[in-house]
């Protein structure tokens, strides 16, 4: 019987038991077996040997339990009990205790059935009894139990089964054993008499105990615990993660290379911040050795950059692992760890074209990280790699032409250099079916050693010193098809140690046999007369004669250096800082959970004092929503206290949280008012009240509990000054409205509008007697200040955030409707001298109180960057200086914004700035590059800039652009002279086409290309000499749409093109010297019959052409990601030589980009017929001679992955962050 669990369940030859609901108390496993299980033969079925008898116990346990060949016995019992007075037994009936294996056994019997009334039930049972069996006791047994006849033992029913012994589960057997009618009636299904006859029976137990190597046998899984029985944990699934899981287990079991992240700098959170990934698996990895559950990937995949739609899909495992490996690599440079992974797992491999009968060789030799193997076809490994090496003569038509030599027989191929001392194996186990015009697994039959030797593969020349010997480290397995399955891992911690089960969360030692052969695919065994068996796909519920698991990817380690790759846990210490960051953690979120616990015990407080007044440049009292005060200095504290604490107990702690003397301080209950602000209502002075009680008597659900702690000092006496402290509690909360004023001082908020520095600051409070008026604040306002009588003075009230109302002086504050926590905002009186002259120096100032709060509410900070690094056209005194930040107003029209960001950067340019030359561009929020220009418009406001003009219909939607960032650019003119010049972008290609610069460039309408290079040559600060080397081209989606002759009118320009300059490259400049037919402006939107006429009469007159003597044109190229129509990257002009093969072409394009080593080996060449987006692609193999290929209208395309897509696309490919 196949492990419980597997991937495959197996067909058998009976129905198999099924469990049904127990009977009452009684607490046994109910299995049911298809009546047909017993001794009458099926008529239709061929003929069988003579049934043997019940009592002849050999012959009957060969018959019907046989052993299982995959299994080792460890002893064998068989057992007889005499059942007599059958209907006089009670309802359960256990028979004697019997041994098997060193275990207690016994039959478990109900004469009346349970659960089933028309049945009798048969149990083995083991026979602990009432004892208690030992801890983590179990036994697996297959058994079978017989009824029969004790007069007539031919007469007889069996049933057989298999099954784990636990004290959970410790007994199993047959709830419909047997139909009571059949065995009682007289005549027994044929025979002269019943089966039971006279009240007696006889039932025989057959037990065969089987050794248990990996200890789950037949497991349930119920509370495994696989830190306890293999050392080790698991990872949990996420979704579909599985296939990660098995890729991480593998690494972290590889030691050296668990060793080599353990040493990537991460000690420090900047070093952190640059290696999210390696941190995070660093992390993962000392859980993997400390945790005692399984360990979340969730951490790890965050780290990646992932989003569920990766989580939820299962990506290809190589590129996962290639892409991994790539970004550790980079992150390892420079550290203690730098060449560790190239040193582990990089081999090399000569790929080779040999000339038959000259001595000539072209030949490159490249590394690789793991390699992929044909499965299809092969039924081994040495079978891939003799097809992976396999030489290909090439004659005939196909011959290769050597240089120096001409037209030559050739062999071409790859032979290994060397192997890297971990080997990665990706067996092809996908492929495209072209009869189904589909992906499909290909579940052959593939073989694999437990040993191998690598060396018949490599080159003569290798260095074959140290043995090429490998041993088998893990197999990774994926069970199911391409549209549903499952992926795990079988893998060999230790160097001579035994191989492990990794699925998922779920740890378990497991046989050579399992890990090995198991795997392999192909059919299952055959099944004796009724041929092959078949398995169920657990995954798509279809049958199949093959197996649906089997291996898919290899890892074997060279014998030589099985020591250093699989080093000693104790050498394998994570960092330091890892265990206590750690323990950290936990201690926090143990932490966190306290409070959560507690939290109906405690309630936040908000608390504002004098400072945080004093400190606030904005409307209200504080800004109460604001909760950080590295960015708000304002902002109010939060306090989680006690909800039992009196209010005493709270004054003593804002005086010690405060540093402030207790008599000298008390709270303020702080109130929502109806028009929307937030004021002092009346000090806390019931000194016995909870906070609890407080706030469900003076606060609001919506605004919480907010205290304003109120300062005072002490008279001659040392006493404190308490205007007055005889204050009622109110019954109940003032939040609307207007309170009737007591007769009493009251609490007023002085704010100073500051006309010179165009800041508003709270000064302080004062108390005013109710009958006083308005113009009584005077003499306290000067006190405050430090200032000469007779400042003559303005004083507005601030009623709320849109409403400021000046104050009448003669009104009393009575009549002024002032209450408790009233805010004043007082100015100094401005002349019409003192306005002017302001206006002079500072011509956006606010010259009065209500104008300064009108820019408050419309206040927005805005960011402002320069469009273009280093910045053009000024200079500033400090580096970083050119990025600052600009209080606007909403309202602000383009010449405020231009005017306020001048008077801005003057003060850090070595320059004054001119507004008028300011031009802006709005950001994008997503990539965080300029978006759209700014145009000076009537109506445009930093509102309309920022936040647009609204959604469409009705409904609001996001911006697209950033709402408080702008890039801006200093002009060499006014935007208004501007106006009458268009604008060329310009993108420099200085390496190849690897570096862009872009240049913007306002160029005058009736100007050529001849004066934009002479302007580039200026921007760019190109050198004179290469000025005529230079041309330009124009492109669209990515895709070379022709070349621009300097004749070409700047006007006629599209501004949807992207325009690229770069120098002519040297091989192109030596083919036009070489009289080298150039590619005209109309042959770049596509040639005509006549022109291609024109070229063949080029090529057959000679003219142009290589020293060779072969004719060559100049090609589009573009980069694409998958099929044509997702192109990417700067496309590229390409010169194209006839008769050159693909692989010398290869190797200019790699000089002409810049794509190189790996990168290179990752890119497909195909012609692009067209160049059409949705052209299949005719793709390029290193013999082809492309020239042949091309047709005078096509492209050549470069397909791989897109690096630089945005987080739109990135769902498109796996990618690591």
């Amino acid at each position: 019987m196949d492990q419980l669990g597997s991937d495959v369940l197996m067909d058998s030859d009976y129905d198999e038991k099924q469990l049904t609901p127990t009977d009452d108390t009684d607490n046994v496993a109910i299995i049911s077996p298809d009546d047909a299980d017993s001794m009458i033969d099926d008529p239709d079925t061929p003929a069988e040997p003579a049934m043997p008898l019940a009592t002849d116990h050999d012959a009957i346990r060969d018959r019907f339990m046989p052993p299982y060949a995959e299994y080792e016995t460890e002893a064998e019992a068989v057992f007889t009990w005499d059942i007599t007075n059958w209907r006089s037994l009670p309802k359960r009936t256990t028979g004697p205790v019997f041994h098997c294996a060193g275990h207690p056994w016994r039959i478990l019997f109900f004469p009346f059935g349970n659960a089933a009334s028309e049945a009798v039930s048969f149990y083995l049972e083991q026979g602990f009894g009432d004892e208690k069996p030992p801890e983590d006791w179990y036994a697996c047994a297959q058994f079978m139990l017989v009824l029969h006849n004790p007069n007539d033992p031919s007469i007889y029913i069996h049933h057989e089964a298999s099954h784990r012994f636990t004290a959970e589960e410790g007994d199993w057997g047959f709830t419909r054993f047997a139909d009571k009618n059949r065995i009682f009636a007289a005549k027994y299904d044929g025979f002269d008499r019943p089966l039971v006859e006279n009240d007696m029976a006889r039932v025989t137990a057959y037990v065969r105990v089987l050794k248990d190597p990996t200890g789950v046998l037949w497991h349930n899984f119920v509370n495994y615990d696989s830190k306890k029985e293999t050392g080790m944990v698991g990872l949990r699934n996420q979704g579909a993660t599985c296939y990660l899981n098995s890729l991480l287990q593998s690494l972290y079991l590889t030691g050296a290379f668990r060793k080599a992240v353990y040493q990537i700098p991460t000690s420090t959170e900047e070093e952190r911040a640059s290696s999210s990934s390696a941190y995070a698996l660093q992390r993962l990895f000392y859980r993997l050795q400390a945790d005692p559950v399984a360990v979340s990937t969730q951490e790890l995949t965050h780290s990646f950059g992932w989003e569920s739609r990766q989580i939820f899909e299962q990506q290809d495992v190589q590129e996962l692992s290639r892409i991994l490996m790539e970004k550790l690599e980079a992150r390892m440079k420079g550290t203690e760890a730098a060449n560790a992974l190239p040193n582990m797992f990089v081999g090399k491999m000569k790929t080779y074209l040999r000339c038959i009968n000259v001595d000539y060789e072209s030949s490159r030799i490249e590394d690789f990280w793991d390699l992929q193997l044909n499965v299809s076809g092969c039924k081994s490994l040495d079978d891939s790699f003799k097809n992976y090496v396999e030489v290909e003569t090439l004659e005939g038509e196909n011959k290769y032409m050597a240089e120096g030599y001409g037209l030559q027989d050739a062999k071409k191929g790859v032979i290994f250099e060397s192997f890297p001392q971990v080997l990665h194996l990706q067996l092809k186990r996908f492929e495209y079916d072209f009869q189904r015009d589909a992906m499909m697994k290909v579940n052959d039959r593939y073989e694999f050693p437990d040993v191998w030797d690598a060396s018949p593969y490599l080159d003569d020349t290798a260095d074959k010193s140290e043995p090429y010997i490998y041993h088998l480290h893990g197999v990774l397995v994926h069970s199911g098809d391409l549209n549903a399955g499952h992926y795990y891992a079988f893998l060999k911690p230790a160097k001579n140690g035994e191989f492990y089960r990794f699925d998922d969360d779920r740890v378990t030692r497991a046989a050579k046999r399992e890990a090995i052969d198991d795997n392999f695919g192909g059919d299952y065994a055959t099944n004796g007369a009724n041929g092959l068996q078949k398995g169920q796909n657990p995954y798509t519920r279809q049958w199949s004669t093959k197996r649906s698991n089997n291996a898919y990817m290899l890892v074997y380690v060279r014998e030589s250096r099985l020591d250093q790759i699989l080093p000693p846990e104790n050498e394998m210490q994570a960092p330091q800082h890892l265990p206590i960051k750690l323990a950290e953690e936990r201690a926090a979120a143990e932490k966190r959970k306290k409070e959560r616990d507690e939290a109906h015990l405690y309630m936040n407080v908000q608390v504002a004092t004098e400072a945080s007044f004093k400190a606030f440049q904005g409307v209200d009292v504080i800004p109460w929503g604001a909760d950080n005060e590295e960015t708000e200095p304002a902002a109010p504290r939060t306090y989680r206290l006690l909800r039992s604490w009196t209010v005493s107990d709270f004054s003593d702690f804002l005086a010690k949280q405060y540093a402030l003397e207790r008599d000298l301080i008390r709270p303020w209950i702080m109130v929502n008012r109806q028009n929307g602000t937030v004021r002092p209502d009346h000090p806390l002075l019931w000194n016995d009240m909870t906070l609890q009680e407080a706030a469900d008597k003076f606060s609001t659900r919506t605004g919480g509990f907010r205290i304003f702690v109120e300062e005072t000092t002490r008279n001659a006496d040392g006493a404190p000054i308490w205007t007055s402290e005889e204050v009622s509690v109110p019954s109940s909360p003032v939040v609307n409205g207007i309170a009737q004023q007591p007769n009493r001082p009251i609490i007023i908020f002085l704010k100073y509008f500051d006309v010179d520095k165009q800041v508003l600051l709270g000064v302080g409070h004062i108390y005013m007697n109710p009958q006083e008026k308005a113009q009584d604040l005077a003499p306290h306002i000067l006190q405050l200040m430090g200032w000469e009588a007779g400042v003559s003075l303005e004083l507005y009230e601030e009623i709320k955030q849109t409403y400021i109302e000046r104050m009448k002086p003669k009104n009393t504050l009575v009549a002024s409707e002032i209450q408790d926590g009233d805010i004043v905002c007082f100015q100094r009186h401005l002349s019409d001298a003192e306005a002017t002259a302001i206006r002079q120096t500072k011509p956006t100032a606010c010259l009065d109180a209500p104008a300064f709060y009108d820019f408050l509410i419309n206040r927005i900070f805005v960011a402002f960057t320069p469009k273009f690094a280093p910045p053009q056209n000024f200079e500033v005194r400090k580096e970083g200086e050119e990025k600052f930040s600009v209080a606007l107003s909403k309202k602000d029209n383009y010449d405020a914004l231009a005017l306020k960001a001048a008077e801005q950067l003057s003060t850090v340019s070595t320059v004054p700035i001119d507004p008028s030359h300011l031009r802006f561009t709005t950001v994008n929020s997503q990539t965080g590059k300029p978006r759209t220009l700014v145009k000076r418009q009537a109506g445009t406001t930093v509102a309309t800039i920022l936040f647009g003009t609204g959604g469409y219909g009705g409904y609001n939607y996001t911006p697209p652009q950033a709402p408080d960032h702008l890039y801006y650019e200093v002009l060499e003119m006014s935007l208004t002279d501007l106006e009458q010049r268009k604008n060329v972008r310009v993108i420099w290609l200085s390496e190849g086409i690897a570096k862009e610069t872009p240049y913007e460039m306002a160029m005058p309408k009736q100007s050529q290309f001849t004066d934009v290079l002479a302007a580039l040559h200026k921007r760019a600060g190109l050198p004179e000499e290469i000025l005529e080397h230079i041309r330009f081209y124009e492109a669209h989606g990515n895709k070379v749409y022709k070349i621009l002759p300097p004749t070409h009118s700047v006007v006629a320009l599209n501004e949807y093109m992207t325009v690229y300059a770069e120098r002519i490259p040297a091989d192109e400049e030596e083919e036009a010297k070489a009289k080298t037919r150039p590619l005209s402006d109309d042959e770049g939107k596509g040639r005509d019959a006549d022109a291609d006429a024109d070229a063949e009469a080029e090529a057959d007159d000679g003219e142009g052409g290589s020293s060779s003597g072969a004719t060559s044109r100049l090609i589009y190229c573009f980069h694409f990601e998958k099929e044509p129509s997702k192109s990417h990257g700067v496309p590229f002009v390409f010169l194209l030589r006839e008769g050159e093969i693909f692989a010398e072409t290869r190797e200019r394009v790699s000089r002409r980009t810049g794509i190189k080593g790996k990168n290179l080996e990752k890119v497909r060449f195909a012609v692009i017929k067209g160049g059409q987006n949705y052209s299949r692609p005719v793709w390029v193999e290193d013999d082809d001679i492309l020239a042949d290929k091309m047709g005078p209208d096509d492209h050549l395309g470069l397909e791989h992955p897109n690096r630089q897509r945005g987080n739109w696309a990135r769902y498109e490919s796996l990618n690591i962050r």
